[in-house]
């Protein structure tokens, strides 16, 4: 009887159709994927792309995690310092962050 009332469901339209919004990232996951709010974007796909590789042993990752730890560490204290000084947003844009490390002539982390 279920699978009658389904099949009597589909012949009135009354289908789920998804609709933009279901087939959309969450934010949080599209706020994550954002080069301007995550300054360290290359470094967490590295390590996740290394545990895929690596079947999931985190030593052999392990780098990697340093990597992105030292990354966050990095661009944490300057948004701190730009808080400090006023500047908004704390966050520097991805091409000030370029801008940054050029600068610096090598990756800090």
């Amino acid at each position: 009887k279920r699978c009658e009332t389904h099949a009597a469901d589909l012949t009135r339209g009354h289908v789920m159709v998804p609709n933009k919004k279901t087939l959309t990232m969450p934010l949080v996951t599209r706020r994550l994927r954002d080069p301007d709010v995550n300054p360290c974007l290359l470094e967490s796909d590295a390590s996740t792309r290394c545990m895929d590789e690596n079947n999931y042993d985190k030593e052999r990752c392990s780098s990697y995690f340093l990597k992105y730890k030292n990354c966050r560490r990095f661009w944490n204290s300057v948004m701190v310092q730009r808080r400090q000084n006023g500047v908004k947003p704390p966050m520097p844009t991805a091409a000030e962050r370029a801008e940054i490390l050029g600068a610096m002539g090598k990756l800090p982390y």
